[in-house]
């Protein structure tokens, strides 16, 4: 698939209420002309004093199915459709963030993938990375992959890069049986838990390494674990015009996986902008105001 450039993809911005607090202090704001005109507007990230800000990016079918959860179509992609607008926006978001927070099983599933924004969207690699750079960025986003075990594939593509950071999130034991092995100058491990890591000590891990904006990007188990504990301050969704469907045959996975709310406790968004581009909705939705 040919990627276009950032000029050619048009995303059409058809509300937008931010309402950001005064004296906030924020992230991003005016886009680059060429970054702008894609996104059809600017973007700005208001930044915690108390932990880092913490955003999510999925993208679901209308019947809110996030994954076929087949051995080789168990991505984004194939719910997209392989949106390049997806991708941009994708790409965008990582570009503004410190670290892309995914579970082990996200990793798993995503074979060949990689978790920088120049793999995201090519086309627009080379402005996104000098619109990180006037952010005073570091070139690339740390990878953040939490795992209870410790059992990950360090080849992995998405992991093996020298010129993108890693950081594997794990119990006590998993970092002992990832230290026993040999690893890599860009990876690093964090110890955040003795029989489980909880999301809130992926959160302090984070904020120890100097992160103030943290993308989640799943999957939904994880996802699940950080709406629980009330640390998603904002929510991005893609939506795709497409129904997938499951049955007792099929599962399929949905944006939350093994979490489930009560009706008083069910966590509620406010709709702060929305976009278009063909038949895709972009939503931004923010979970609470976020205090300064």
């Amino acid at each position: 698939m040919t990627v276009d450039a950032p000029s050619r993809i048009a995303i059409e911005q058809l509300f937008s209420d931010p309402a950001p607090v005064a004296g906030q202090t924020l992230r991003g704001g005016r886009l680059p002309d060429a970054l702008r005109k894609s996104y059809g507007g600017d973007l700005a990230i208001a930044l915690r004093t108390d932990r880092p800000t913490v955003i999510s990016n999925f993208v679901s079918t209308l019947d809110g199915v996030v994954s076929y959860n087949t051995p080789e179509q168990a991505g984004g992609g194939e719910i997209s459709g392989f949106s390049d607008a997806d991708h941009f926006v994708m790409g965008l978001l990582r570009a503004m963030s410190d670290v892309v927070l995914i579970g082990a099983g996200t990793l798993r599933a995503a074979h060949g993938e990689a978790w920088s924004h120049r793999f995201t969207h090519p086309g627009s690699a080379d402005a996104l990375s000098e619109y990180r750079a006037t952010l005073g960025l570091v070139p690339e986003a740390t990878t953040a992959v939490v795992s209870r075990t410790g059992d990950i594939d360090l080849s992995h593509p998405g992991l093996s890069n020298p010129d993108v950071p890693v950081l594997i999130i794990t119990t006590r034991a998993g970092a002992a049986t990832l230290r026993k092995g040999r690893l890599m100058d860009h990876v690093d491990v964090a110890a955040a838990g003795d029989e489980s890591v909880e999301p809130a000590s992926i959160v302090a891990s984070l904020a120890d390494r100097g992160a103030h904006v943290v993308l989640c990007e799943g999957g939904p188990h994880l996802f699940g674990q950080m709406l629980r504990d009330h640390l998603v301050d904002e929510h991005f969704m893609t939506v795709a015009p497409q129904v997938a469907g499951r049955s007792p045959a099929t599962p399929r996975l949905s944006l939350v996986e093994g979490t489930a709310f009560t009706v008083a406790e069910a966590p509620w968004f406010q709709l702060v902008d929305l976009r278009r581009s063909d038949n895709h909705l972009f939503a931004r939705y923010r979970f609470e105001e976020i205090e300064s």
